[in-house]
């Protein structure tokens, strides 16, 4: 349709900023109370919105300055991380051994180890058993999970 008018597409599409500058001092109340309302909460970015709501536009950077200009901090809480005590791994066993490593018969002790590989980009847990009299790998088990008990 421009090409047939032989207009520029920019002409068309151009609309008229029928905006109007406010006077920041003027909505400074409208700030501050939107900030109290919300328990002292809110940031400048929802107290941008608010304003919105109430046909009020001003920038963030104006809101902004205006929290500045009047000490208005907001708080804000993080989640925290809670570390939640498990029962795992709680039962009191013997120490049988009684760090005496060198046996004389086969098979007579029988430890196992449990740790993690990379293999192809992924990782693996292996589960090693060990005969403690010559140190022999006697049973492995590879799982891409943990093995459960």
């Amino acid at each position: 349709m421009c090409q047939i008018l032989k207009i520029a597409k920019s002409t068309y599409y151009y609309q008229t900023n029928n905006c109007f500058k406010y006077d920041v001092n003027n909505y400074e109340e409208e700030v501050i109370s939107a900030f109290n309302k919300s328990r002292k909460i809110y940031g400048a970015r929802k107290i941008k919105a608010v304003l919105m709501r109430k046909d009020i536009i001003l920038s963030r950077r104006k809101i902004r300055f205006l929290m500045i200009k009047n000490n208005l901090v907001s708080k804000y809480t993080k989640l925290k991380y809670r570390n939640h005590k498990t029962m795992v791994n709680n039962d009191q066993i013997s120490n049988v051994l009684n760090r005496q490593f060198n046996n004389k018969k086969p098979n007579e002790v029988v430890i196992s180890d449990l740790t993690y590989v990379r293999v192809g980009g992924k990782w693996h847990y292996i589960c090693l058993l060990i005969d403690l009299f010559n140190r022999e790998i006697i049973g492995y088990s590879v799982r891409p999970k943990k093995p459960l008990n």
